[in-house]
């Protein structure tokens, strides 16, 4: 055997991910709050770049130069070429790129209004902790002790106000009596809303009954050993239970209905989550009209000081090296931003074009469509357009929605055209909201209703859209 050590020449056609493409991909997949971060970090890198400010802008010459412009497109740039002329530097020329003028200058626009945040739109609402440490605070014992457990208590209550820990979990903790924490208990059991404090659905229910002062042994019955026969419809069972008429339990089950099965929800903030959204569709003469939100999205310039300690150094200087590198790298930033803002226009308006009757019509009208066909319209890959979509949101007449609700599957129609699931699922939750609830429609009933409305779509698919949209079946719907 011999070994031996060879060169050889192959052609290999690979792609490479630079760091500048990495960076554009990114930036056209993030949503507007972490563009925002994002560009924030990059200012403290890099020191060519800096926000863009209105307010130090002549605004009456820039909207004098919108009024030329509309007249003589070629307008802005003559300007250009005569402020080149009389000094400004050819940024183009001096990095030696092929970069677009929007690449390097964005277009600035006079700002009318003023940028409010939504922190002034907040306020501090009264937590359930608060609401009922307040009430504590006014009942009649007297001894700090039993305060002290009361706000134990309260503290312990979950999100919807129920009890997270047993009696003998506080007795044990205060070194107490269990008779001592369950008095407490009694107390806040007490305070508004109703239910509070409760350890299970069935005492709830039965404080809310005590505190509407309704006493019927037969409701506490239902409340304390029919509850899941309530959640099946087995009405017939509990008619028989009691030896009471289904009539009786109707009206029984319509009390039970009033409570609160949840108490302590109505002060359960939760996470807030402000949508800001990249594109704000207006109606304007029957058409629509594309807007990018330009009041959320960064505008950034590059730096005049450093332009001009820029002009003045010599090419060769380190400092010079070093500002080419950051002017390069603050040029690709804003390019890949704008070149962000092109996308998403591109995409809005090709889903206007194929969803313009949802717009017009509302939730039933929307049809089918993927991201192969927004990618073959515009000349896009699909991943492009599922980056594009991702996390970002359309202000329209009807209400903000996230780009990715008009991506969706459907079912076909006589047409031939079809209609989304989305469409679907509203006429369902319709038809179901009309029916006579002493006979319920069933899944093979509303199939047969859309089949007549020229909706090809089976008895499966039916069921599988009503349970999507947390409806029960009909036997569970039916008032007996």
């Amino acid at each position: 055997m011999r070994l031996g050590i060879d060169l050889n020449i192959k052609q290999v056609q690979k792609l490479v991910m630079t760091p500048e493409l990495i960076q554009t991909i990114k930036i056209l997949q993030f949503n507007i709050q972490e563009l925002q971060s994002f560009v924030e970090e990059q200012i403290l890198i890099n020191p060519l770049l800096e926000i863009q400010d209105f307010k130090n802008k002549d605004q009456e010459n820039i909207i004098e130069d919108e009024k030329e412009a509309l007249e003589n497109p070629t307008y802005l740039e003559d300007k250009k070429q005569d402020e080149y002329e009389q000094g400004d530097i050819d940024w183009k020329e001096y990095i030696k790129e092929n970069y677009d003028d929007i690449s390097y200058r964005q277009r600035e626009y006079p700002q009318e209004t003023k940028e409010i945040s939504f922190d002034h739109y907040t306020s501090n609402e009264i937590s359930l902790s608060e609401h009922l440490l307040f009430q504590l605070q006014f009942c009649e014992e007297d001894d700090n002790l039993l305060k002290k457990i009361g706000r134990y208590i309260i503290e312990s209550l979950d999100s919807n106000g129920y009890m997270t820990l047993t009696i003998d979990d506080i007795a044990r903790n205060f070194c107490i009596s269990s008779s001592k924490v369950a008095h407490v208990l009694d107390v806040i059991q007490t305070f508004d809303p109703p239910g509070i404090a409760a350890r299970n659905l069935q005492e709830c229910l039965l404080i809310q009954l005590r505190q509407a002062k309704i006493q019927d042994l037969k409701l506490e019955e239902i409340i304390c050993n029919h509850l899941s026969d309530i959640a099946e419809n087995r009405l017939s069972y509990i008619s028989k239970a009691l030896n009471i008429s289904m009539e009786e339990v109707n009206n029984y089950i319509d009390i039970i209905k009033k409570f609160e099965p949840k108490p302590g929800r109505q002060f359960s903030r939760g996470d807030i989550r402000y949508i800001i959204p990249d594109v704000i569709l207006q109606k304007v003469d029957n058409e629509y009209v594309i807007i990018i939100n330009e009041a959320a999205s960064p505008r950034l310039s590059i730096n005049q000081q450093y332009r001009k300690m820029l002009m003045e150094e010599e090419k060769e200087s380190q400092i010079s090296k070093y500002l080419t590198d950051k002017l390069n790298s603050a040029l690709w930033l804003i390019k890949s931003i704008e070149q962000r803002k092109q996308t998403i226009y591109n995409v809005v308006k090709t889903i206007i074009n194929h969803q313009y009757d949802f717009f017009e019509k509302g939730k039933r009208h929307l049809v089918p469509m993927t991201l192969k066909q927004v990618s073959e319209e515009i000349g896009i890959h699909e991943s492009t357009v599922s980056r594009a979509i991702n996390g970002k949101y359309l202000q329209c007449p009807s209400g903000i929605y996230e780009l990715k609700y008009f991506f969706s599957s459907g079912v076909s129609n006589i047409q031939g055209s079809g209609i989304a699931s989305v469409g679907v699922k509203e006429i369902i939750k319709e038809l179901i909201n009309n029916e006579d609830e002493y006979k319920p429609l069933s899944n093979q009933y509303i199939m047969e209703i859309l089949n007549k409305k020229g909706m090809k779509i089976s008895r499966r698919t039916v069921t599988k859209y009503r349970e999507e949209i947390e409806i029960p079946a009909s036997f569970k719907r039916k008032r007996n």
